[in-house]
């Protein structure tokens, strides 16, 4: 693994400049956003976005998101553009709002695990931005799900990302923009089929339902059986190789007491205080902010070697919908772990 950039505070320009010289050649590049660390490939090579779905083990018919300049012609990328689309990129580009679109015809269906659609999206990261006005002069798109083995937690530093894949050449450059500010993937909505089913949420995020009503004056209907796939909506996503649990506040305690009791290591990420338990494991009460410090803290309790991690559930406000979603798909599978535990039951 080549190329890294190791000062965010300012811009290296020559490092920016090479890794849009690698994406034209067909590389994969690592690149910072808002969101989490993505995994690059320019758009309209599907060999490129091949190598993506290889690097990832990412399922061919997961569609990945296309990154776009904030002067992008969006009529080059999709075709029967509604007029909220544009109101919604006004608004909240460049930023962590991704919107799927009826694919154009000259884009390959490389990006969309074969569907008529694209997901597009202008990230607000000073590099990512720097990056896709040097690739193609600007004109390009760079597909770029997050930059981890398929599954598993984002990365939101550089050293997420390196830690993931290693130096076996996988990834030809990795670009340091610091940490993630927010620290979730972006906010999905579908506006594809606005005739005949308004907008869809098909992923909650740092963009809430309520404030893209507030400009297209629709509020976007939960997901339907017939909504296109988009990135990371699988019932299992976001996940330690730790099994993870959840659990209301009053009842960690006493679990915590028992499981040690059981001679079980438990990993707690908590925003409560809980006597006997170091404070650097607990993360601020806000909802941005604990999203802005989420997988960070679950890369490091899953490097921790404990039986389980244990996640203080989040309020279950509308506030909280994109951290609640993140933490479902990161435990699925991890129901009656707990339980599991306390009673020297093995888990699965």
């Amino acid at each position: 693994m080549s190329g890294v950039a190791h000062d965010p505070a300012a811009l290296d320009l020559a490092a920016i400049d090479a890794a849009a010289r690698l994406l034209e050649q067909g590389k994969l590049v690592a690149l910072p956003t808002e969101t989490v660390y993505g995994l690059g490939a320019d758009a309209e090579n599907p060999d490129a976005v091949a190598r993506i779905y290889q690097a990832k083990g990412r399922p061919q018919d997961h569609p990945v998101i296309v990154h776009v300049a904030p002067d992008a012609d969006l009529a080059y990328w999709a075709t029967d553009i509604p007029a909220e689309a544009g109101q919604l990129a006004a608004a909240f580009w460049p930023g962590p709002l991704t919107m799927i679109l009826k694919r154009a015809a000259n884009i390959p269906d490389a990006v969309s695990g074969g569907q008529d659609t694209v997901g597009l999206r202008c990230p607000s990261h000073p590099v990512a931005i720097a990056l896709l006005q040097a690739f193609k002069g600007g004109r390009g798109g760079v597909a770029a799900p997050s930059a981890n083995k398929f599954g598993h937690v984002s990365p939101t530093t550089a050293r997420h990302v390196i830690d993931e894949f290693g130096a076996d050449g996988t990834v030809d450059a990795v670009l340091d923009g610091g940490q993630s500010a927010v620290g979730i993937e972006s906010t999905i909505v579908d506006l594809s089929r606005l005739a005949t089913h308004g907008p869809v949420l098909l992923r909650p995020g740092h963009i809430s339902a309520e404030a893209i009503a507030a400009v297209i004056d629709a509020m976007p209907a939960a997901p339907d059986a017939a909504a296109p796939r988009a990135s990371g909506t699988l019932e299992s996503h976001y996940a330690p190789h730790t099994p993870v649990a959840m659990q209301a506040s009053a009842g960690i305690g006493d679990t915590l007491a028992r499981l040690k009791n059981a001679g079980k290591k438990v990993a707690l990420i908590h925003y409560s205080h809980f006597p006997d338990v170091f404070a650097e494991n607990q993360l601020p009460t806000s909802p941005e902010g604990f999203a802005h410090a989420l997988y960070a803290a679950l890369r490091a309790m899953d490097a921790a070697g404990a039986d389980l991690i244990l996640v203080e559930a989040p309020p279950q406000d509308d506030a909280w919908l994109g951290v609640n979603d993140r933490l479902r798909r990161a435990a699925h599978g991890s129901t009656g772990i707990v339980h599991g535990l306390l009673n020297h039951e093995p888990f699965s």
